[in-house]
């Protein structure tokens, strides 16, 4: 299961799943994803609610969905929950609902290039994307 994109797709739901921002949220129109996150979410609460580095992770990203490190501490009591043995069956149920949201957005990964033919490569970073693909000069 890809831990990273079960993060991704609940962190901007977090306020509204634990009830911070149930009133943006009531008023929004239903998003990608949202159904999604919420039938992921009523499945892992129980698990998440038994454990309190869990429940602390969560609200901290709930507070700061910016904030890196909560993520990584988040993505890493997820993924203790879900590889735990007894959770078998609860994994294999995220991960379908997980393979049916990316299957809506239509999203195959971060990044789709087709390079065919190129020798050289080059692509940026930081919220730009420049490429040059052409043959060696």
């Amino acid at each position: 299961m890809d831990i990273m994109l079960l993060v991704s797709l609940l962190t901007p739901y977090l306020p509204f799943l634990l009830g911070l921002g149930q009133k943006a949220m009531e008023k929004g129109s239903e998003k990608l994803g949202e159904k999604e996150a919420e039938a992921i979410w009523q499945k892992l609460f129980p698990q998440i609610q038994a454990k309190q580095a869990a429940q602390e992770a969560v609200e901290d990203v709930a507070k700061n969905p910016e904030d890196g490190d909560a993520i990584a501490a988040l993505r890493n009591q997820l993924k203790k929950i879900l590889e735990a043995p007894e959770n078998t069956a609860l994994a294999s149920e995220i991960a379908q609902i997980l393979e049916s949201a990316t299957a809506k957005s239509g999203a195959t990964g971060k990044f789709n290039i087709n390079a065919e033919g190129s020798n050289i490569g080059n692509i940026g970073d930081r919220g730009k994307v420049i490429m040059n693909f052409g043959p060696k000069p």
